[in-house]
């Protein structure tokens, strides 16, 4: 990153509205009521997602060639695994409180640890397997009442098998993620972003069969909107990580859980129980260690490549 491009606070501002969009995003697919199907909802929240991103690279004069890419296939592997996360996490969304959605949700970047140990071979040292465990404690911890109440068939076991899918969205999500850093190689961010709207609304118009609900005007508005507040929320993001590092910008990303509880409980009566707030505290805890470690090694690495550059 250039000196020009240097501007924290521009990123993190960026970062926090994306945050904000993510959340109306969210809440539209929570108002539209848990008798749309899932795959619906994530074919209206890749479609509409398409019209904000195009206006935005029409603007920078880049749209022609954010469609050139030299991976097609790799683009279609990611695009597959973040239709299956999408639409495992909104199928969550339906029957979980908006709180417990984005709590169990920080699991993906645990999740995206392991996958890149396991599938890129990276090197993942005890520090940063420790955070991950600890993180997924504190997943189990949110889980567990949920499970609980799925085993004795409760009043709350919808909640129980809501959390699963939650989960599985996040083990999906971390895959794409390993995807994402494979396809950066070569390939622009603009070029992800877009073949991914078009991918994955192409994917899962592929459920249309499956019992699509036809929706009233009011669904239809929520779930139109939510598509567009979502590409908007995916160019805010990348717009955020060109002023800024990653490590200063992620960390903001747990801001959504506090604007989740306030919407939460205003819009939906949703409380937030002990169990879910010390299960969040643990799983932020690790994520922000990850974090952390990640921006020590990036440090260790720069001034490696410093110190064998040859000086004239």
């Amino acid at each position: 990153m250039n000196a020009a491009a240097q501007n924290p606070i521009r990123g993190i501002s960026l970062k926090l509205i994306s945050v904000a969009f993510f959340l109306v995003m969210q809440t539209c697919i929570k108002a539209a009521g848990p008798d749309v199907p899932a795959g619906q909802i994530s074919f209206f929240r890749s479609t509409f997602a398409i019209i904000p991103i195009v206006i935005y690279l029409a603007y920078l004069r880049s749209l022609s060639s954010a469609f050139h890419t030299e991976n097609l296939a790799g683009h279609f592997k990611r695009g597959l695994l973040g239709i299956l996360s999408m639409i495992c996490g909104f199928y969550g969304l339906t029957l979980l409180p908006l709180p417990e959605f984005i709590a169990i949700g920080y699991a993906s970047p645990l999740m995206a640890v392991v996958f890149a140990a396991l599938l890129l071979g990276e090197t993942v040292r005890v520090y940063r397997w420790s955070a991950v465990l600890v993180g997924m404690t504190g997943v189990i911890i949110i889980l567990w009442p949920k499970l609980t109440l799925l085993q004795q068939g409760g009043f709350s076991a919808g909640e129980g098998i809501g959390a699963l899918a939650v989960l599985l969205a996040a083990v999906l999500g971390g895959l794409a993620m390993v995807q994402v850093r494979q396809l950066v190689v070569t390939e622009k961010t603009a070029t992800i972003v877009l073949y991914f709207s078009l991918t994955g609304s192409l994917l899962s118009a592929l459920s249309l069969p499956f019992d699509w609900e036809w929706l009233d005007m009011k669904q239809t508005i929520l779930l139109i909107s939510c598509g567009i507040a979502g590409g908007i929320a995916q160019i805010l993001l990348t717009e955020s990580y060109r002023h800024a590092e990653v490590s200063t910008i992620a960390p903001f990303e747990y801001s959504s859980i506090l604007l989740g509880i306030a919407v939460s409980y205003v819009l939906f009566g949703d409380i937030p129980t002990i169990t879910m707030l010390i299960g969040t505290t643990i799983v932020i805890s690790a994520g922000i260690f990850i974090i952390f470690r990640e921006h020590q090694l990036g440090l260790a690495r720069k001034a490696a490549r410093k110190a064998s550059t040859p000086q004239g």
